[in-house]
C-alpha cells in the first residue's frame, strides 16, 4: 500500500494530492493521516515543492468539505436528516452524527470550524451544521481554509522529517500503511453490516 500511495502521487504530483484530498472529504477511501505523510516523503524524495505539495492538500480538502456546506445550506435540517438516515447505512452518517456536530457548532460558533478541521472524527461533519447555519461562506472558507493548511502542513511535515529516516522505518512502514486502509474497509464493511441493528438499539435506547 505504502509503494501504491507513493507512486500514484509521484505519477500525479500535486494534482493527485488535491484529487486524493477532495475525495477524503467527501467519502474516504484513504484518510488525510496517510495521504499527506506519505506526499511529504515523496516531496523528501525530490518529488515536487513542500509548500505546493501542502497548498494542493489544502485546497483539494477545503473543495471536499464546501460540497457538505451547500449541501446542507440548500438542503436544511429536516431534509438532511430524513437523508442520512436514507443514505447512512452506506454513507455512515446518520442523523444522529448531524445532531452531533450541530451540538459542537451552537457550543463553539465559528471556532468550532477552525478547531473543527484538527479533530478527525468531526473533520468533515463540522461543514454540515455551518451550512445549516447560515455561516457566511466567506467565513466558512477562511476558518476552514486555517484550520486545514495547520492539520495539512502538520501531516506532510511529518512524511517530509521521516524520509531522513527511512532506513529505519522501511521494514514497517509498508505494512502498517495496508494496515490501516485494511482497517478502514473492515470498519466500513463492519458499519454496513451492522447499521439496522445499531439503528434499532438506538431506536429503543430513546424510548426508555
Amino acid at each position: 500500500m505504502f509503494d501504491f500511495i507513493t507512486g500514484f502521487l509521484q505519477a500525479t504530483g500535486i494534482w493527485g494530492v488535491a484529487i486524493m484530498m477532495f475525495m477524503e472529504n467527501v467519502f474516504p477511501p484513504i484518510p488525510s493521516e496517510l495521504i499527506m505523510p506519505l506526499a511529504g516523503f515523496n516531496v523528501a524524495n525530490g518529488s515536487g515543492s513542500l509548500w505546493a505539495t501542502i497548498a494542493a492538500g489544502t485546497v483539494g480538502s477545503l473543495l471536499g468539505l464546501s460540497i457538505w456546506y451547500w449541501v446542507a445550506l440548500k438542503f436544511g435540517l429536516p431534509r438532511l436528516k430524513r437523508l442520512a438516515d436514507r443514505t447512512g447505512r452506506f454513507s455512515m452518517m446518520d442523523s444522529t452524527d448531524i445532531d452531533k456536530a450541530n451540538g459542537w457548532f451552537e457550543r463553539h460558533g465559528g471556532a468550532a470550524v477552525l478547531f473543527g478541521r484538527l479533530l478527525p472524527t468531526i473533520r468533515t461533519v463540522i461543514s454540515i451544521p455551518a451550512g445549516l447555519a447560515f455561516m457566511p461562506f466567506w467565513k466558512f472558507l477562511i476558518f476552514s481554509a486555517i484550520g486545514t493548511f495547520i492539520w495539512t502542513a502538520l501531516l506532510t511535515l511529518t512524511g517530509y522529517i521521516l524520509e531522513s529516516q527511512y532506513d529505519r522505518v522501511q521494514q514497517w512502514l509498508n505494512p502498517i500503511s495496508t494496515t490501516v486502509v485494511l482497517a478502514i474497509i473492515g470498519f466500513y464493511l463492519w458499519g454496513v453490516i451492522t447499521y439496522p441493528s445499531r439503528v434499532r438499539n438506538r431506536s429503543e435506547n430513546s424510548q426508555d
